[in-house]
């Protein structure tokens, strides 16, 4: 699904499948092979789901530096996606802003890592 065409309905037993977890962000590098400006993150998920590796392109509103730390939405069920050298073990979301780059989802205020969304 790209754009703004809206999804096929779903029950909610489908949307349960889906798990989305908040993670912290623990370490963030440059991607230089990635063929988009991309970076690769290592996200914490807490004890039960430990620390994840992702892609993620959003390096036009990011910078690594900002990105240490901070806490961030992810599909912790997809399977593992090769993506060039990294295999990215989860879906980090966000949307787009005016111009399609991405805005990382995140939390105002400090949960667990780990607490699923519902």
């Amino acid at each position: 699904m790209t754009g703004d065409a809206l999804a096929p309905l779903i029950g909610f037993d489908d949307f349960m499948q889906v798990d989305i977890r908040i993670g912290q962000i623990v370490v963030a590098e440059a991607f230089p092979e990635a063929r988009k400006p991309a970076y690769k993150l290592a996200i914490d998920f807490g004890p039960q789901i430990g620390v994840k590796r992702s892609s993620a392109q959003i390096t036009h509103h990011y910078t690594l530096e900002e990105l240490h730390g901070r806490k961030v939405a992810a599909v912790v069920n997809f399977p593992p996606r090769q993506i060039g050298p990294v295999m990215s073990e989860v879906l980090t979301l966000g949307f787009p802003d005016a111009d399609g780059h991405v805005v990382l989802v995140g939390v105002d205020r400090d949960l667990p890592l780990g607490g699923r969304l519902y």
